[in-house]
């Protein structure tokens, strides 16, 4: 069974979204299911039917959770330190061709989050992070071609 690493706010985010779905949605759900079944015929019922839907839909999360954080490696990032990126790390880019700056932080795939300013481990800029340092240049192949980017900063919060 592959560990899936993670921040632990990234763990508690998992853990929240489990218990509102099996805490909150998962009786709202039956609670449809039981309304629809009153209006008769469930052959010709789309409130049922778009209830059941529903309940399939979040049992696969809940199972989809559940396995997330049973195999999750919970690592505490305030405890990482050092100049080389790894897993934890935020980085500070500047791309060489815009000078526009970009702050990102490595973490696990379950987490990521672009909007955030997070992105997966095994995203192809991370993996192309992954090993250097501060004033090192690095290429990563976008689908829009090749972006040069100069890592700034590396820091561990």
């Amino acid at each position: 069974m592959e560990k899936i690493p993670m921040t632990a706010e990234g763990y508690s985010t998992l853990e929240n979204e489990l218990k509102h779905r099996q805490q909150v949605e998962r009786p709202r759900i039956i609670q449809l299911i039981t309304d629809a079944r009153t209006h008769g015929d469930l052959s010709e019922n789309a409130e049922y039917h778009a209830a059941k839907e529903s309940q399939s839909h979040n049992e696969g999360r809940i199972a989809e959770l559940e396995d997330k954080l049973a195999r999750a490696e919970v690592i505490d990032v305030s405890k990482l330190s050092g100049e080389t990126i790894k897993f934890g790390a935020t980085v500070t880019l500047v791309d060489e061709d815009t000078a526009k700056k970009q702050v990102w932080q490595l973490v696990g795939e379950p987490e990521a989050d672009a909007k955030k300013g997070k992105i997966s481990i095994t995203s192809p800029l991370a993996r192309a992070l992954i090993g250097k340092s501060k004033g090192t240049s690095v290429e990563v192949v976008t689908p829009s071609g090749a972006k040069a980017y100069e890592i700034k900063k590396v820091e561990w919060r």
